[in-house]
């Protein structure tokens, strides 16, 4: 089974995750799929596979020469909130030509839209229905890490220790929440979670989530002059309070932002969610003092009807590598398949960050995947495929 058959198969799972869900994986169809690895890691040939209670798929490809690294590749199985992960339909356009793709009769893009569309002209894609998202973001990462794994079980490649983890629940920030990073046992590791191949990304947002609840006070509307105060007004007016040009579209590299992800409202009570992002740790602190101050202007003019709960979420994993040699080994790797490596801030976050927190240093490598968490995502076989040597060459290096 090659490495777009792991794939296709893999996205066919609906692994969607769940914020609100108080389970363990948040939502337990993510264990019909860790399942399915447990059975192909198995059929493959590692030498130690198990699925812990968490829902963490742990396996191991023991070392087959001595004074090698000890390497760890990790990849998520949940799916993003945004759009359904539900009866994925993939579809393959071979040697993409660099015009329009029409996902559906409502549903196209262009490379004028999606500008990653002009790096992988002649390469095949594989796209969306224009109904659900694909998943590559993140099942590219695991099917990239099973074929290396793959080839190099039924290979004589001498290599060190290698263990693999498939989490769950990355998404909405729990990946790694019941992780066991004494019991994982690599000198290091990479998650395999990116777009561009050629990136090997080390650094990555601050994260925190903010959740603003506004109690109002519900009053027959014929009776309601000086009596009613209507949450979702309330709401609103605090939603144009927060800085109009610090959000996701309207900032790059290294600005932060906040993000509204979630809004429900009534005259008796709104809820708004934020997501709050931001490089520099200073700024991010400052950004988590701002939302606080914000609600209490508001609660100086209405009353104490707001109240906020602000929750880190993860950190930028610059704060804790001190040593790149990890880091200039990815590199390595990549120039010996003939590409040029280079690191860009990621504007978001993985298990790595977290993991590299916990102590194990854990930058992020590419899939070839691109436009995550929406219709419009789309991954290129060669550039899957180059990333499977580039895993490899990691392992020999």
């Amino acid at each position: 089974m090659n490495i777009v058959d792991k794939f296709t198969r893999y996205v066919k799972f609906d692994t969607q995750s769940d914020e609100i869900s108080s389970l363990t994986p948040s939502t337990l169809k993510q264990l019909e799929l860790g399942r399915q690895l447990v059975k192909e890691c198995e059929e493959i040939g590692f030498d130690d596979v198990k699925m812990n209670k968490y829902g963490i798929v742990y396996a191991t490809v023991n070392a087959t020469a001595p004074g090698y690294d000890s390497i760890g590749f990790v990849a998520h199985m949940d799916t993003a909130t945004e759009i359904s992960g539900k009866d994925v339909n993939p579809r393959i356009i071979h040697k993409y030509d660099g015009s329009t793709i029409e996902l559906n009769d409502r549903y196209s893009m262009s490379p004028k839209a999606f500008p990653h569309l002009n790096k992988v002209i002649g390469d095949d894609l594989i796209v969306t229905d224009g109904n659900t998202l694909l998943g590559a973001d993140d099942k590219a990462g695991i099917a990239i890490i099973m074929q290396a794994m793959d080839e190099l079980i039924h290979s004589d490649t001498k290599h060190g220790k290698i263990r693999v983890a498939f989490t769950c629940d990355e998404e909405v920030g729990r990946g790694t929440d019941h992780f066991n990073v004494k019991e994982f046992g690599v000198d290091y590791a990479y998650t395999v979670d990116g777009g561009a191949i050629d990136q090997v990304s080390y650094e990555n947002f601050n994260a925190a989530r903010a959740k603003v609840v506004i109690n109002g006070t519900s009053i027959h509307p014929g009776d309601a002059k000086g009596k009613m105060v209507n949450a979702s007004t309330l709401a609103s007016e605090f939603v144009l309070s927060m800085p109009k040009e610090e959000t996701p579209e309207c900032t790059e590299g290294y600005e932060g932002f906040y993000h509204l992800i979630d809004m429900k409202s009534s005259v008796d009570k709104a809820k708004l969610v934020y997501i709050i992002r931001d490089h520099s740790k200073e700024k991010f602190i400052q950004r988590k003092q701002f939302m606080i101050e914000n609600v209490q202007k508001f609660n100086d003019v209405y009353g104490s009807r707001f109240n906020v709960v602000i929750m880190d979420e993860y950190p930028n994993m610059a704060n804790y590598i001190h040593d790149m040699t990890v880091v200039e080994k990815a590199f390595k790797a990549i120039e010996k398949v003939g590409i040029t490596p280079g690191s860009k801030p990621v504007r978001g976050g993985t298990d790595g960050a977290r993991l590299t927190e916990l102590g194990l240093i854990c930058p992020n490598l590419g899939t070839g995947s691109y436009n995550h968490h929406g219709r419009y995502e789309f991954a290129s076989v060669q550039k899957m495929e180059k990333m499977v040597e580039i895993v490899k060459n990691i392992v020999t290096l």
